[in-house]
Parts: C-alpha cells; sequence; structure tokens
C-alpha cells in the first residue's frame, strides 16, 4: 500500500488570503472583547469590502454590530443608494449621523463661500454619535498606505474621552496581540485593512465579485476644473464665473462629499481595467481625488487629534 508523502504537498497561500485572514481576525477579537462596537459603512469601496469581510467573519450568523455612516446631506446619489440596498439585504442596522442634524442642532457652523465644505463637520457628527450610541469600537476604513498621517495609526487606535488622537498615546502591538482596555467613555478605532492597498482593495473586489456603486467605473457627466481637480456640476458645489463646465468621461477612485471630491479622467469601464489603471498610476487616490486632503502631514495629524476618522 502506498503511502503519500504529505511533504511533497505544498500549500501556498496568496496575499490576499493572509490580509483576509487578518482582518477576520481583529473583527472576531473586536466582538469578543467589546460590548457595543459599529461599523462604519459609507457605501465607498474600502466599507464595502470591510462589509464583506464583517459577514465572513461571523456567518453564518448575522451581523453581531450596527453600521454606522456620517452623513453630510452632499453624498453622491448613487453611494446613498447602494448603501441603503446594502443593508437591507443584510438586515443589518444602520445609524445614520446626520451633519445636517449637527447644524440645525448648532453643534457646527457651517462654511460659506466657493470652497466650503462639510467634509471637516463630520468629526463633531461622529464624536456626538459615538456618545450618544455608547459605541466603545468603530471599525474603520483606513488604510496606512492613503498618507502619512494614516501611516501612523495602529490597528486598534485608542482614543480619550474627548474622542482624541494622540501618537504618543497609543498602545503596544506585538503580532496579533490588542490591547483592548478602555475606560467609559473612552473608545478605539479599529482599521482592519490597515495593510491593505489600493490595488489589494481592487484585486480582492474582483476575486470576491463585490458589487460596487456605478460612480466607480467610467461615465459621462459634467465637471469643471479647480485646482487640477475635476469637481461634480451639483447644487451643493459652488462654482465660479472662470470654472466652465464641461462633459467628459470620468470615474471615481473614492467617493466622499461632493464639495471636495474630485474625479479623474478615465475609460476603465470593468474591475479588471481599474486595477490595470491603478497599478500604472503613482499618485494616490486621496492625493488625486480629495481636495481637503491636499494639506500636509502636520495638517492632517491635526485633524485627527480633533477626532477626525
Amino acid at each position: 500500500m502506498l503511502q503519500r508523502d504529505l511533504r511533497s504537498h505544498k500549500y501556498v497561500t496568496s496575499q490576499l488570503d493572509v490580509l483576509e485572514a487578518e482582518a477576520i481576525h481583529i473583527m472576531r477579537e473586536v466582538a469578543a472583547e467589546f460590548e457595543r462596537p459599529c461599523l462604519l459603512f459609507s457605501g465607498g469601496k474600502d466599507s464595502i469590502v470591510m462589509l464583506r469581510i464583517a459577514e465572513k467573519a461571523f456567518w453564518p450568523a448575522p451581523l453581531p454590530f450596527p453600521l454606522m455612516h456620517v452623513d453630510t446631506g452632499h453624498n453622491f446619489d448613487e453611494v446613498i443608494d447602494f448603501r441603503d440596498r446594502r443593508a437591507d439585504e443584510l438586515g443589518a442596522r444602520l445609524v445614520v449621523a446626520s451633519v445636517q442634524d449637527s447644524i440645525d442642532a448648532g453643534r457646527v457652523t457651517e462654511e460659506t463661500g466657493r470652497r466650503a465644505s462639510r467634509n471637516r463637520l463630520q468629526t463633531t457628527t461622529l464624536l456626538d454619535a459615538i456618545e450618544e450610541h455608547e459605541f466603545d469600537a468603530v471599525f474603520g476604513g483606513a488604510r496606512r498606505d492613503e498618507e502619512k498621517a494614516r501611516a501612523k495609526e495602529r490597528v486598534f487606535s485608542f482614543r480619550d474621552d474627548f474622542g482624541q488622537w494622540d501618537p504618543k498615546n497609543q498602545r503596544p502591538e506585538l503580532w496579533n496581540l490588542y490591547n483592548s482596555r478602555i475606560r467609559k467613555g473612552e473608545h478605539i478605532r479599529v482599521f482592519p485593512l490597515s495593510n491593505w492597498t489600493e490595488l489589494d482593495i481592487w484585486d480582492y473586489i474582483r476575486r470576491e465579485g463585490i458589487e460596487i456603486p456605478s460612480i466607480y467605473f467610467a461615465h459621462t457627466r459634467k465637471v469643471f476644473e479647480r485646482d487640477g481637480m475635476l469637481l461634480p456640476d451639483a447644487p451643493v458645489v459652488q462654482r465660479g464665473e472662470d470654472e466652465p463646465l464641461f462633459e467628459t468621461v470620468v470615474r471615481y477612485r473614492t467617493v466622499g462629499d461632493m464639495t471636495c471630491t474630485g474625479a479623474v479622467q478615465s475609460t476603465a469601464a470593468t474591475v479588471e481595467e481599474i486595477i490595470e489603471e491603478i497599478a500604472a498610476t503613482r499618485i494616490t487616490e486621496r492625493g488625486a481625488t480629495r481636495a481637503d486632503d491636499r494639506a500636509s502631514e502636520a495638517a492632517m495629524e491635526d485633524r485627527k487629534r480633533e477626532g477626525y476618522f
């Protein structure tokens, strides 16, 4: 009787398998250690991938935590429609924290002028929602490859009772051991996708066959140019007389508040074509498409200290 030599069998784990396994471990650790976690879900590609990983982590049970979106009221319709439909499909509870409600309550003051944006106002709305719902852990889709301030984040990013981030007050993370101890009023921002890149995200979307909003694919849209970026023609985006509209084929690499999220000229109409495009580019998605993120590393750190995502 022949015996099979197990040493001759090679088991190869792909990079995506490793990243997925790490993210699943992190999510299960949070579900076990915290009382009231939630997952930030905007309908953007990073949060869509994070949601798929949450499905895998707890299947066939339902998600053990709600979804939350900090809605500026100036988001793209395609993304909001996708957000609502996806939450309904999963039977997940969706908490919508509204920046407009924060403005109406006098918690924040809306900016005025051509470059006015509600993006910075999200911080107060987010912190108020965390306090109202007593969330002690919040999953975010931030990745370390996005910009230098995010690269300093730990997977478990400690926030004090004012929601502030201090890089000098973060806990050491040894291998896959995470410190989840907090006092009442404090919370942890958890980033399961920390070690992913934009290309990893798209590779995973392709492998898993994940549906994403149509805005990520090439389409014809009216836009205008400002500071080298293509901003959409929308009622909430203030356009000057020196910023003429024109129609072109574009797609979005990231989605968010329309007032500060730019499109890129592209003919990529499939996930495979997007992957080819991303592999060839040398400009980060936030550097290419987010007007509010074109700031110095120090400025971004200041925003994070105030409680920004």
